[in-house]
């Protein structure tokens, strides 16, 4: 169950030439593939990519029509594999990932892929995962572009530019053999707008036709000596081809060229905060037009030498914006100007952050600064300018700063890993603290208060591996991290496989939650879903047993605390030899709010009886110790002044959000036997029943409490 349905979405991918298409990049992008005769789609869900793997998987029926194949991969690593269709067949084919994470685990098949070359268009959309929105190291594709000889497009940020840059990738991967990189910033896959359609097209070569009439081209398989002639054609054939193609078909853009003797060449998708900086600067209108002459790179790899030139020559000074580190575009510009022996001054990473996103106020201040310096005339009167200038030195826009509070990522409110952490968190009071190895995904935020458990990440799925030094004799056991998006993704290879070969005595916990939660709740083999197009119900403790674990412990309800706590403690306490597997399941608390909410909604919205339960504390019982706090951190678990005035101390309160998981009371319980926290079932569409012991209950009640307060000394 993805987080999203793009049930109602996709139905404009039908859309013909001539029609008009709205919506978001990553439906563009999916459009753009289905008029582009794509004959197969592959990937592996992931921020900020995540959707287009939903959006094909709810358009099946489409796919289907048009003899496209999709397919969810195990990993980046199988979607870039998936393109070997392209290379002996004249089939198009693209792939996508969140980047660079996922292009690292695609590394091998990529660099295979690029050696030999492709024979039918071959794309890979990439994620960029960069900046204060990403949650993962900060990498730029582009090293990966440059290594191995892999085009790299990076179109504005907006629909039709997107769209032509689909077309454009397959069309140049054709040109010049080469696999195409088309990457796409966060915004740019969410950024919202419109494009005229086209008639989407069946595969030209359909790979039905590929399996009846097999082809086989030796000269393109990475074997000595054709790999060294697989270097060779790169430089000497293929490069050329691209650079003519892009030089032919005008990929790269120019905008008011030849109107001052400054320029600004940038990424292409850095274009809308490059325009928005000019505009707040009055130095472009809201259309875009601009009084800077601008050079767009929707390719920024290769770059086109004669173009850069060109641009420059004119120039006295040039500002590069580039968007990461290290520097590269600008190294190779200031190359391409010196072998031309040309003058003209480059500014880049002098004036604009080295490091870290390009946020609108960032390349606000950088184009400004270039302009003072270089072309301050242009800024003479500049009514804009000054607004925006005065509006920064606000008194209350600076106090905001100091203001707004940090807020690191958490567990959700209900998240069934919450408790496995609390019980950890328990076992080590009792044991002492041992190395956690942790892994990619939601578990990562037991680094963070208030468990502060764990000590490092090394990828996905590789929680386990990230262990194996640890497997010495000692007084302790290590413990690695996995969830069940990971276990299937790499971790019941090189870490479940890896730790049975090698004897590992350690403790390894599988966070089975249903659904690759962390990627946006996408199936997995062991999901509990029915899904029509996929094998699920694959359980891990099955898997596990197949590859030899014998020491394996089902715990299927992670809110179990007390329970999760003495199995922990079995684990890391047992004389038995040889891993140690617990599989923790609980379905993820957001999934299941998104599945069953609605039903619920709609139900009591009839007038069916529904019941949802809900937790509190009473505060007449509550000592104030906090522990369900300190041990669970739930964001609905807060505080409150107690109405007693002999209690000091403030009393636990549990929010409106809560969704009834229980857990507070759990930990509590698994603590001190807590007795302040309650349940209370709250009744929708009460039955007379109910309403007949809801009086029973509020006589007896009131029957006590007022005998309770004749007994009670007043004094006057």
């Amino acid at each position: 169950m993805a987080e999203r349905s793009f049930a109602r979405e996709v139905r404009d991918l039908r859309l013909g030439a001539g029609q008009e298409f709205h919506g978001e990049g990553i439906l563009a992008i999916t459009k753009a593939l289905l008029q582009c005769g794509v004959g197969y789609v592959a990937g592996y869900q992931g921020a900020p990519i995540s959707h287009l793997m939903d959006v094909l998987a709810d358009a099946q029926d489409i796919l289907g029509e048009l003899g496209v194949h999709f397919e969810t991969s195990a990993n980046e690593g199988a979607a870039a594999a998936t393109l070997a269709a392209s290379v002996p067949y004249p089939i198009r084919g693209a792939v996508t990932w969140k980047s660079t994470a996922g292009t690292n685990v695609a590394s091998d098949a990529l660099s295979n892929l690029a050696s030999g070359g492709v024979t039918g268009g071959a794309l890979i959309i990439i994620g960029e995962d960069y900046g204060e929105g990403s949650s993962i190291m900060q990498e730029r594709s582009h090293a990966f572009a440059m290594k191995s000889q892999i085009w790299l497009l990076d179109p504005r940020p907006n629909l039709p530019s997107i769209v032509k840059a689909v077309e454009d990738g397959f069309e140049l991967s054709e040109a010049s053999n080469t696999p195409v990189m088309l990457e796409v910033r966060i915004r740019a896959c969410h950024v919202h707008g419109s494009f005229v359609a086209k008639d989407n097209q069946k595969p030209a070569f359909p790979i039905s036709e590929a399996l009846a009439s097999p082809r086989r081209n030796v000269d393109r398989i990475v074997l000595p000596p054709a790999s060294f002639d697989h270097e060779q054609d790169k430089i000497k054939r293929r490069w050329p081809a691209a650079i003519d193609f892009i030089k032919q078909r005008r990929l790269n853009e120019i905008f008011a060229d030849g109107e001052q003797d400054v320029g600004i060449i940038m990424q292409g998708g850095m274009y809308n905060s490059v325009i928005r900086a000019l505009q707040l600067n009055g130095l472009a209108d809201v259309y875009g037009e601009s009084r800077v002459p601008l050079y767009v790179l929707n390719v920024t790899y290769p770059l086109v030498e004669d173009e850069i030139t060109d641009f420059c020559r004119s120039k006295r000074s040039v500002l590069i914006v580039e968007e990461g580190q290290p520097e590269f575009l600008e190294q190779n510009i200031r190359s391409i100007l010196h072998k031309a022996k040309l003058t003209t001054t480059i500014r880049g990473k002098d004036i604009l952050p080295m490091a870290g996103e390009y946020t609108g106020g960032v390349v606000l201040d950088g184009v400004r600064r270039f302009i003072e310096d270089e072309a301050g005339h242009l800024l003479v009167g500049s009514e804009v300018a000054q607004r925006v200038a005065a509006m920064r030195e606000i008194p209350e826009v600076k106090a905001l700063a100091g203001v707004v509070p940090p807020r690191p990522p958490g567990f959700c409110t209900g998240c069934p890993e919450r408790p496995i952490f609390s019980a950890m968190a328990l076992v080590e009071k009792e044991l002492g603290q041992h190395h956690i190895s942790c892994d990619i995904g939601c578990h990562l935020f037991s680094v963070l208060p208030p468990f502060n458990l764990g000590a490092t990440t090394m990828g996905y799925g590789l929680g386990q591996s990230s262990a194996a030094a640890f497997n010495v004799p000692g007084e302790k056991r290590a413990i690695s991290m996995m969830g069940d998006g990971g276990f299937w993704h790499n971790g019941l290879a090189s870490g479940i496989g890896n730790a049975v070969f090698n004897k590992a005595d350690n403790v390894i916990l599988v966070v089975d939650n249903h659904y690759a939660a962390a990627t946006g709740g996408q199936d997995v083999l062991s999901s509990r879903a029915s899904n029509p197009s996929r094998s699920t119900n694959n359980t891990i403790e099955r898997a596990v047993r197949g590859v030899g674990v014998k020491w394996v412990k089902h715990i299927k309800r992670t809110y179990d605390v007390a329970r999760m706590r003495d199995t922990l403690k079995e684990a890391l306490t047992t004389l038995q030899k040889g891993p140690k597997l617990i599989v923790a399941s609980s379905e993820c608390m957001l999934n299941k709010q998104r599945r069953e909410k609605p039903l619920f909604n709609r139900a009591v919205k009839d007038g069916k009886r529904m019941v949802r339960e809900k937790f509190g504390v009473d505060e007449d019982v509550c000592t104030g110790d906090h522990a369900c706090i300190r041990l669970s951190g739930c964001p609905s678990l807060s505080m409150k002044v107690s109405d007693d005035p002999l209690k000091e101390d403030p009393v636990a309160h549990v929010e409106s959000s809560c969704v009834g998981c229980g857990n507070c009371g759990e930990v509590a319980e698994a603590v001190v036997l807590c007795p302040s926290f309650y349940r209370a079932d709250v009744i929708y569409n009460p039955t007379k029943g109910d309403r007949f012991m809801a009086r029973v209950r509020a006589g007896v009640i009131g029957y006590l409490q007022r005998r309770r307060a004749a007994r009670r000394v007043v004094f006057a």
